[in-house]
């Protein structure tokens, strides 16, 4: 009986222990959803090409394949020849033998040597053959190639550039092309996914990702009195070689091009920037319809606001763009805009800084409406301006008058009859900026009234442009300072 009983007892425990090892290791499959659970996350341990397709599978991480390959063929290389700057030979004692006399011959460049290359990053826009890249890319080049990402190689022609936003404009002979459209920059947003396309080192089409860090950032590298700088920041990694290239959205819509990086090493250093596709796109248009880039100016100096200087000068808002000066005879002149007002708004668009109204007023061309909000004595209000070209007129500027300009260094303005009778002068017009040029290398000011030329008198800035466009050598300026002082300057013209 006792070994019956302890048989039976084995038996039992047995039994259990075969039931358990069951339930554990060949029980059934209660969902699709448990299983899911169990598939491995780490690419080493499931191929790629099975891994995208297996259902449901998620890996909480971006992808962007698809968007890459959307965007990829509409980057191309730019390759930009630039002549070598040779020393002019001197048949007289100048002073560069002055210099060897003294301490030596230098050394000179040869006669024969070859051309500087440059390189850079282009964004086809049109089928056609448009090409957009940024102005530093090929400025001053003697030759311009493209290459494509399949590997064709095209000169190119260049149709235009603007300084003001590092935009040019080029164009190559082909069809069918595969080209990326305009994104709307406003809706960007901080945080969001984008795309760095270029090709930096000359290599293939090579794309980087990060996020939107910030917008309208101006980071002062464009140095002409009327650039527009408000900038897309992001953290993708952008290298020498990637200006101009694409900043695209997870759309594959082109929403800035790429121009510089923040480093003190040459490298990228975790900051990029990019010309907004709003300005860009403008820039385009104007070139390809005009020739000629169109700039309506409201005819303000602005400067940022702090919350201290806005307590302390009772403004009653601490974010816009302040108004040191309004231009007389300007746009916001006559639309009332003050001295001491904040600008908060150009049409729809919020103005944080001076940065969001330089970036929403360079949209608009020589004689479009503008409403502008601004605060004035604690209290919002709005006004309408009709934007005004450099000449202080609503009518678009010529590719001829925006050359003088550059070559003169400077935006005049017509003098407001106010001015005339307190300076007691009948005519004159005004420096109303400078840059380099001519002027300034003759030691003018802003705020110089230029009264006459060679004592032609000078009533218009046309007349100044019909006076010295086709003039060479030496000519006299004269005119009278702000506070009233008679100047005379002489100034060189090639």
């Amino acid at each position: 009986m006792k070994n019956f009983l302890g048989l039976f007892f084995i038996a039992v425990l047995g039994g259990l222990v075969a039931l358990g090892v069951q339930q554990i290791y060949f029980a059934p499959e209660s969902s699709s959803q448990e299983v899911s659970h169990v598939i491995p996350h780490r690419a080493e341990r499931v191929p790629a090409s099975l891994t995208r397709h297996l259902e449901g599978f998620d890996s909480g991480l971006p992808d962007f394949t698809v968007v890459s390959e959307m965007t990829v063929h509409a980057v191309v290389h730019i390759q930009a020849e630039f002549e070598r700057q040779r020393s002019p030979r001197q048949d007289s004692f100048g002073p560069d033998d002055f210099f060897d006399f003294f301490f030596g011959p230098r050394r000179r460049p040869s006669p024969d040597m070859p051309p500087a290359i440059g390189s850079g990053s282009g964004v086809i826009l049109s089928a056609d053959g448009y090409v957009i890249t940024n102005n530093h890319v090929i400025d001053n080049a003697s030759k311009i190639e493209v290459t494509l990402n399949d590997n064709r190689i095209y000169e190119a022609e260049l149709i235009g550039a603007d300084p003001t936003t590092d935009i040019a404009l080029l164009k190559i002979d082909e069809v069918d092309l595969p080209y990326l459209e305009f994104g709307d920059s406003d809706d960007v947003l901080v945080g969001e996914w984008v795309l760095a396309i270029g090709n930096p080192f000359n290599l293939e089409s090579t794309v980087t990702a990060g996020i939107v860090s910030a917008k309208g950032r101006n980071i002062n590298i464009l140095t002409d009195t009327l650039a527009i700088e408000s900038f897309i920041q992001t953290d993708a990694a952008v290298n020498r070689g990637n200006s101009g290239g694409a900043l695209v959205n997870t759309r594959g819509e082109l929403i800035g091009i790429n121009t510089a990086i923040a480093s003190t090493t040459g490298a990228f250093t975790g900051y990029s920037f990019a010309i907004p596709a709003n300005i860009a796109s403008k820039v385009a248009e104007d070139i390809m319809e005009y020739g000629e880039v169109q700039r309506g100016m409201l005819g303000v100096t602005i400067s940022p606001l702090t919350s201290r200087e806005a307590e302390q000068r009772g403004l009653g808002v601490i974010r816009g763009a302040y108004v040191e000066r309004v231009g007389e005879g300007s746009a916001a002149d006559e639309a009332g805009i003050q001295e001491g007002d904040v600008i908060v708004g150009i049409d729809e668009n919020e103005v944080r800084n001076p940065s969001d109204l330089i970036e929403s007023v360079g949209r608009k061309r020589p004689g479009d409406d503008v409403v502008v909000t601004f605060y004035r004595d604690g209290r919002e209000s709005e006004t309408t301006a009709t934007l005004k070209n450099i000449y202080g007129e609503v009518s678009r500027v010529t590719r001829d008058e925006r050359a003088f300009a550059e070559m003169l260094g400077a935006r005049l303005e017509t003098v407001p009859e106010q001015t005339l009778d307190q300076l007691n002068i009948s005519h004159g017009v005004r420096v109303a900026s400078l840059s380099r040029g001519v002027l300034s290398n003759a030691g003018i000011r802003q705020g110089f009234i230029i009264t006459h030329v060679d004592n032609q008198e000078v009533h218009h800035p046309d007349d100044l442009e019909a006076m010295l466009k086709d003039r060479t050598g030496g000519v006299l300026i004269e005119g009278v300072t702000p506070d009233g002082t008679r100047a005379y300057y002489g100034i060189g013209l090639d």
